[in-house]
């Protein structure tokens, strides 16, 4: 692996305690693989023969329901582990995952997690406090779809990508990675149209604007009494 890179991955939150040694030898095992933009890493119900960190850019992985409904669980972030479904006991992925940006991951061999596990128990602990803050994502998502109206639900959607992703600019706080509608409506369980209207009316007021498929939030204060938080 370029030192370049070796340099970029041992800084990532789950690996950046590791002696170099260690390091060395995780990555042995590891398989580096640039990401276009909307390259498919697995698919959902693919055999689960690999897990991912991801190193650069941003991945979202959507399941797709019986019914060919559309429902993205989760956006990844750099440092994150993703497809892992050895992790959890599944041979093959719940979800089909995708960059949304060009980037760059990790991928090892599912047959080696438990030794991964066993040797580096920081890893493990990291990977499942991973899993486990987007299980609590995945409950507040499904609360708030059987409990909040549709605004109340896009306004907590953008305010998580904010949380996640959001970097100061001139105008308010930019939303990192292309966003679309569609994606919204994926996360909130509700139309393309239904959030095309509520963005273009908090468009007109203020609160935020779209430039370039970025999401700027201009009035974050409104958007969280939108929320009701």
């Amino acid at each position: 692996m370029d030192p370049s890179y070796r340099a970029l991955v041992g800084g990532l939150a789950p690996l950046q305690n590791l002696t170099p040694p260690a390091l060395d030898a995780l990555l042995a095992d590891a398989t580096w693989q640039r990401l276009e933009e909307g390259e498919e890493v697995f698919g959902q119900g693919e055999p689960a023969l690999y897990f991912y960190m991801l190193v650069q850019g941003r991945a979202k992985v959507v399941q797709t329901t019986p019914e060919g409904q559309q429902v993205v669980l989760v956006i990844v972030g750099p440092g994150e582990f993703f497809g892992l479904a050895a992790g959890i006991g599944r041979t093959t992925y719940p979800g089909t995952a995708t960059a949304v940006m060009p980037g760059a991951a990790l991928s090892w061999p599912s047959a080696i997690w438990e030794r991964l596990v066993s040797i580096h128990p920081d890893i493990a602990r990291d990977a499942m406090l991973t899993m486990g803050r987007r299980l609590q994502e995945m409950q507040a998502r499904l609360r708030e779809m059987s409990t909040e109206r549709v605004e109340r639900r896009i306004a907590h959607a953008i305010l998580r990508l904010v949380r996640q992703s959001g970097r100061k600019v001139d105008a308010g706080v930019m939303i990192e990675f292309p966003i679309s509608r569609q994606d919204i409506a994926e996360m909130t369980g509700t139309t393309l149209h239904t959030v095309s209207r509520t963005l273009s009316a908090w468009e007109q007021s203020g609160i935020l604007v779209g430039v370039r498929r970025r999401i700027i939030v201009r009035d974050a204060h409104a958007l969280v009494r939108i929320a009701g938080d």
